[in-house]
């Protein structure tokens, strides 16, 4: 069984795998010091300020940008809307439907424009505004280069290709990030980001639920926690619970302490816990 990570590590680590997706090579420290200096402070008192107006916003951004990064490389391609029917873009899928927080970069996107038009990339900005949500929830700050280019193929069959489902065992979730070329350790670090947000009680009613013919309840949860998840979360809801129902708004090392405890909301997360297959990190 792994060990809790550090503070430090599980929030700094949290991104940094990221940065291998981007879909281009040329990233700097620093990108737009000539062409728009207060690029990134406009992005750091925007996100601030949709953060005091809800607290959940950190989680919804941060998700956004991994979403955004497993599918073509960190280059807003999610962001893109659908322009026909015959080629619904990554919005439209299923895994997306639930993703929140976009009013909130078109928001940042407009003042960065009004400052700056036509200078700073919108994968740029979201890769700002997650670090800085990273910081307000987590209290950490981690550098990030810049100079990504937007994309612009944005194709809904190509989410459920790259983006790991909530219910995988641990083997096909390690393909999942070695595809990325990303280590078991990065893996586990990246699954730190679920200290904070929500998850559908659809995703996993079948645990409480519906589990296998010889369980109607998965018997690696908590039965305490089984029962406080049935409370929130009553046969067909279709409203959300936090993943992390200890410090539900705070990026910290308590996801990994709830794993331990068997109070993994998701089967994903879960199983973090219990394979031989994870490193001691």
């Amino acid at each position: 069984m792994f060990m809790i990570c550090s503070l430090v590590f599980s929030v700094m680590a949290i991104f940094a795998p990221l940065e291998i997706l981007a879909a281009h090579s040329h990233l700097e420290d620093g990108f737009y010091p000539e062409s728009c200096p207060s690029s990134e402070h406009i992005v750091w008192k925007a996100v601030s300020a949709a953060i005091r107006k809800d607290p959940t916003i950190p989680a919804a951004i941060i998700r956004l940008y991994f979403h955004d990064c497993f599918v073509r490389g960190c280059d807003a391609s999610v962001l893109l809307k659908t322009t026909s029917s015959k080629n619904p873009s990554e919005q439209d899928s299923v895994a997306n439907k639930g993703l929140r927080g976009l009013d909130v970069i078109d928001k940042v996107k407009a003042k960065v424009e009004a400052e700056c038009p036509g200078t700073v990339s919108c994968a740029d900005i979201l890769a700002f505004a997650a670090r800085d949500s990273t910081y307000k929830a987590g209290g950490i700050y981690y550098n990030i280069t810049s100079g990504r280019r937007d994309g612009t193929v944005s194709l809904e069959s190509e989410v459920t290709q790259f983006l790991p489902p909530p219910f995988l065992e641990v083997p096909p979730m390690i393909q999942f990030f070695t595809n990325k070329s990303m280590s078991v350790k990065e893996m586990t670090a990246l699954f730190g980001a679920h200290s904070i947000g929500l998850s559908q009680c659809s995703t996993f009613s079948s645990r409480l639920y519906r589990f296998n013919s010889s369980h109607p309840q998965d018997p690696t949860l908590d039965s305490k926690f089984v029962n406080f998840l049935k409370k929130k979360c009553p046969e067909n809801a279709t409203n959300s619970v936090d993943l992390d129902v200890v410090t539900p708004y705070r990026l910290d090392n308590q996801y990994y302490k709830n794993l331990k405890r068997n109070m993994g909301v998701l089967t994903s997360d879960q199983v973090l816990a219990s394979s031989p297959l994870i490193l001691e990190i």
